[in-house]
């Protein structure tokens, strides 16, 4: 899985290191979170279909989702872009989904969103246990994208998930963390696996109007920033016959012209 893509600079490093990646790592099944793709902020259906198009198999979004109007639309004609399953019921588009690998292994993909300082959603661990229930007898292996702010929520639902999904990492914040690990029962997880998008940025945005914000609390107009990009991600390895996680890596690029 590659981290919340940011803009053109982002979207750019991903398309031209797809081709490495691939050498690299053989992948059976990849996931982005794509929901600043746009501009820094939502994602389009072309945006979209140009991700899926280069070989993505899931796009996860978060609190970001419906910036774009256009995406409600497309959430509902392709079940391969989640939007965070604890929305209200009546919400465009599907938080999760059964899909087949390349090698024919069924991958069960879920995206939800926290509620620390983020909107507030239906419980996040409850619709989890739902989603679990559902990929029980459909999925050999199942992966959890947590779009969330706090490191906290985010430590406690791979706890809470641990030996029940394959996968469990955290988005939204951008940073990559250095937690990536196999709990006790056999769930992969990272607390943010990170961006790709600009390196010299806050979070993939210009860093001084937000140095500005920062210094002044007047409004201040945030703009994707310029440069090289790195490139975030996570590489799982995981056995089917158990559904168990049996590594995971950390991936990080830097000076992607």
């Amino acid at each position: 899985m590659l981290g919340d893509i940011v803009g053109k600079g982002g979207r750019d490093a991903v398309h031209a290191m797809l081709p490495t990646l691939r050498e690299m790592y053989s992948p059976d099944f990849l996931i982005a979170n794509a929901e600043n793709a746009a501009g820094g902020i939502g994602i389009t259906p072309d945006i979209a279909a140009g991700l899926l198009r280069a070989g993505f198999d899931v796009i996860t979004l978060g609190n970001h989702a419906w910036n774009k109007r256009e995406i409600g639309d497309y959430l509902d004609r392709e079940p391969r872009m989640l939007r965070p399953a604890n929305y209200p019921p009546g919400t465009p588009g599907a938080g999760s989904g059964v899909f087949t690998a390349a090698n024919g292994v069924r991958v069960g993909v879920a995206n939800l969103m926290g509620r620390t300082f983020m909107d507030p959603l239906d419980d996040p661990f409850r619709a989890a246990d739902a989603i679990v229930e559902t990929f029980r007898e459909r999925a050999s292996v199942s992966f959890l994208d947590f779009h969330a702010e706090a490191t906290s929520e985010k430590t406690a639902l791979g706890w809470h998930l641990d030996g029940r999904v394959t996968v469990v990492v955290g988005t939204h914040t951008h940073v990559q963390t250095a937690d990536d690990r196999i709990l006790p029962r056999g769930t992969a997880y990272i607390t943010d696996v990170g961006m790709v998008g600009p390196q010299d940025s806050v979070i993939g945005m210009d860093p001084e109007p937000i140095i500005r914000k920062f210094m002044s609390q007047m409004p201040s107009r945030f703009e994707v920033a310029q440069g090289p990009a790195v490139l975030c991600g996570v590489v799982v390895d995981a056995d089917p016959a158990t559904g168990k996680a049996v590594k995971i890596e950390r991936l990080q690029m830097r000076d992607l012209a």
